[in-house]
């Protein structure tokens, strides 16, 4: 029999398993899916997903999944890096830290990069684990790593610490090319917006630098920002400790808008859309503001505080509750579409792939969610 071209057989299993093929090629790489750390993901979900798998991790989970080439990266208080098989939620591979991995990983060219509470970045690859090298920073890090390139277009790789610095690395080696040094903490993500690097600090800063390390501006935010902004244009969204959610003109540097409802804090970093702002807090409610003036559209309550940032995936938004369920609610209106009761708190923020939401629990557990073949 004459076998036929690759290409053809490729095409004809894409046409006959249209669903596979596209939960292998989905990918939600980093945490809040792409540098400017938005919180948007393509494609649709069910209406009502099922559980399709669960995957126990050995320790609580606050790490965010990243998803990219048929597996979800993630790490547990255990200390422990996670490879799962989207499909399956088979082990791929693990890898032992020192101490507890919160951070979400970022996958970037078939590397995995990660911070732990033991103070050192790691990087791995991808498909088989092996560890490519580390560097230690001066202090834990518990908030993601993101990426960029110079104005000479070499990639690099940035990262907050416990130890108030900003870190970009060389990605093949880890060597430190130059660090940026804040007030105080630095806990969450880094945004790239314009190709400046966007952060804040628990110093009460919004801090921007270049692509070299060097101060673009800073804003008072009043109070410590402890979760990642998200970033349009020059336009930055965050919530911070001081019960406020802001958004900064980052090229005119001012303040644009202030929204303050309860007297509770925020920790949830935010979704951005065309037109609106989502971000949980620590008031038991999913925010909806309008995203030119922080008018709030709407609100959702929960039973328990909301630190997961929620993800908008067409019409529906998902977040996790520390009352122990995962919700989807409409874009539109705030009303509940689905829920799922996990029991133990949902302080990770969902990763949205492929038709697929994956989330782990301080139960230490990960669940996949989507539509069964």
């Amino acid at each position: 029999m004459k076998r036929l071209p690759t290409l053809p057989l490729l095409l004809l299993a894409a046409a006959l398993f249209p669903a596979a093929a596209c939960a292998q090629d989905a990918a939600w790489p980093m945490f809040r899916g792409e540098p400017a750390l938005r919180g948007l993901a393509t494609g649709t979900l069910p209406t009502a997903p099922q559980l399709l798998w669960t995957y126990a991790a050995g320790g609580p989970v606050r790490s965010s999944a990243a998803i990219a080439g048929g597996l979800a990266f993630l790490g547990s208080l255990d200390g422990t890096v996670h490879a799962i098989d989207t499909a399956t939620g088979k082990k791929v591979w693990s890898y032992k830290a020192e101490d507890e991995i919160e951070a979400t990983p970022l996958v970037y060219e078939g590397t995995v990069y990660v911070g732990s509470a033991d103070t050192n970045f790691y990087a791995f690859d991808a498909k088989t684990g092996a560890l490519r090298w580390k560097t230690q920073t001066g202090d834990k890090i518990l908030g993601a790593a993101n990426w960029l390139r110079d104005t000479a277009g070499r990639m690099r790789i940035v990262v907050g610490s416990y130890d108030g610095k900003l870190y970009a690395l060389d990605p093949v080696d880890g060597k430190v090319l130059w660090t940026y040094e804040t007030g105080n903490y630095i806990n969450g993500a880094p945004a790239i917006a314009q190709g400046k690097i966007v952060f804040g600090g628990c110093d009460a800063l919004l801090h921007a630098v270049d692509a070299a390390g060097q101060k673009v501006s800073q804003t008072e935010a009043g109070a410590y920002i402890a979760g990642s902004v998200a970033a349009v244009g020059d336009r930055v969204y965050f919530g911070h400790y001081g019960e406020e959610v802001m958004c900064v003109d980052l090229a005119a540097g001012t303040v644009l808008w202030r929204f303050r409802d309860r007297a509770f804090p925020f920790f949830s970093s935010p979704a951005v859309t065309e037109t609106r702002v989502l971000i949980g807090g620590r008031d038991k409610r999913l925010h909806c503001l309008e995203r030119d003036t922080g008018k709030q559209l709407w609100e959702f309550a929960t039973r328990s505080k909301v630190d997961s940032s929620p993800v908008v995936c067409g019409e529906k938004v998902v977040f996790g509750s520390d009352d122990g369920r995962l919700y989807i609610v409409a874009l539109a209106t705030g009303k509940e579409v689905w829920s799922y009761e996990i029991g133990k708190a949902l302080t990770a923020s969902p990763a949205v792939a492929g038709g697929r939401i994956i989330i782990g629990s301080e139960d230490g557990s990960v669940y996949a969610f989507g539509k069964k073949s």
